[in-house]
């Protein structure tokens, strides 16, 4: 995949994933799978190939974690 191609998802994952954490999405599992599940659909529709969506997604969840912490101490 193109380097732009991998800006906008990454843009796309950063919105979608600030719009739908909740105070306690960490802890939820319900909550969690609902973000995997939009993280799924935005590679799926950028054409992220299939057989790295899952460790892609893994990875979007624990920089969310990172990135939710920062959040907080703002």
């Amino acid at each position: 995949m193109g380097d732009e191609t991998l800006k906008k998802i990454a843009q796309e994952l950063v919105q979608s994933v600030r719009r739908s954490v909740t105070v306690d999405w960490t802890q939820r599992e319900n909550a969690r799978a609902k973000i995997r599940v939009m993280v799924k659909r935005i590679l799926r529709r950028f054409g992220y190939p299939p057989d790295k969506q899952e460790r892609a997604t893994e990875l979007v969840l624990e920089q969310a974690e990172v990135l939710c912490r920062a959040w907080v101490a703002c």
